[in-house]
């Protein structure tokens, strides 16, 4: 495992909730937490535009020709997942929020895994996994309660 993409993928956890509380506010200010939904896209698209031109990324675009047409859906789960978030926030906190999309994330992780969908690798499902997942749930239960 690189210590790199450790840090990066730590680093990128990290600024979910930070994402989560701006979006937030800017549902509040325009009124409407789907087009604050639409403007995070459009910002971060744009974003990813300027440092693909910037870092003169490749793009083989006869691949979207054959790609599938269930890969598409990605598109479709980012923006339920940000707009989802966009209205979570400000009703449950930012530690319940979190906690139940780390618990989910993990949960269909394990299954992803364990049934080689969408993976490079196959992963059985173990008893390790299993009490991981059940820390998860449980430290969700506890924030709840606390």
């Amino acid at each position: 495992m690189k210590i790199t993409w450790v840090i990066i993928a730590l680093v990128s956890g990290a600024f979910l909730p930070i994402q989560a509380g701006l979006n937030s506010r800017m549902g509040k200010l325009v009124e409407s937490p789907v087009h604050a939904s639409l403007i995070s896209f459009i910002v971060g698209a744009f974003t990813v535009l300027l440092y693909s031109i910037l870092t003169k990324q490749h793009v083989e675009w006869a691949g979207l020709r054959m790609a599938p047409p269930y890969v598409w859906l990605a598109g479709l789960l980012g923006a339920f997942y940000v707009t989802s978030i966009i209205m979570a926030f400000p009703r449950i906190g930012p530690a319940m929020t979190f906690g139940i999309v780390v618990a989910g994330q993990m949960i269909m992780s394990v299954l992803l895994d364990h049934f080689n969908i969408l993976v490079a690798q196959q992963h059985s499902v173990n008893i390790w996994k299993l009490l991981g997942i059940v820390l998860i749930v449980t430290g969700v239960v506890i924030i709840r309660k606390f």
